[in-house]
This record gives C-alpha cells, sequence and structure tokens, in this order.
C-alpha cells in the first residue's frame, strides 16, 4: 500500500524539485513581508503570513516528491536476495 504512493511520489523528480524550489522562493518572500511589516504597516505581516501558507504546502510537496525518489531507489536495492521461497533446499 505504501509502495505505490512511494512510487508514484517520486516518479518526477524534475517537477518535485521545481515544486521545492517554488516554495522555497514563496518563503523567502513571505518571510521579506514579515520583517517589512515589523518595520511598516502590520498589513503586510499578514500578506506575508498568507504567502507563508502555500510556500509551506508546496516546498513539502516538493521535498516530500524528493524523498520518495530516493527512497524508491533503496526499495529497489533491498528487493529480495533469494528468488526460491524454499529454504530447506
Amino acid at each position: 500500500m505504501l509502495k505505490p504512493l512511494i512510487y508514484r511520489l517520486g516518479s518526477n523528480p524534475k517537477l518535485s524539485l521545481k515544486r521545492f524550489f517554488r516554495g522555497v522562493a514563496l518563503f523567502v518572500l513571505a518571510v521579506i513581508f514579515i520583517f517589512a511589516g515589523y518595520y511598516s504597516h502590520y498589513s503586510l505581516q499578514i500578506i506575508g503570513v498568507l504567502i507563508l501558507i502555500p510556500a509551506l504546502f508546496f516546498a513539502f510537496w516538493g521535498y516530500s516528491g524528493i524523498f520518495a525518489n530516493r527512497f524508491s531507489q533503496v526499495i529497489k536495492e533491498i528487493g529480495p536476495k533469494h528468488h526460491d521461497p524454499d529454504l530447506w533446499k
């Protein structure tokens, strides 16, 4: 049940990396708005927090795809060592 999900999440690592970088860029933009709101008007902080929500979502989604790709490569390598299930031969 978990294996197909990992393979599906990690099937396109370039797209996952792109999503992760978009999330990081939105995160940086949100931090800039939050700091600007600290020294200026508080409405900039609210905008920063609103940008922070999709930033964290995209960064998590992209990172989970990158991690799933790496983990699926590990799962492929760990596969069964003995193809014959009869241990008494």
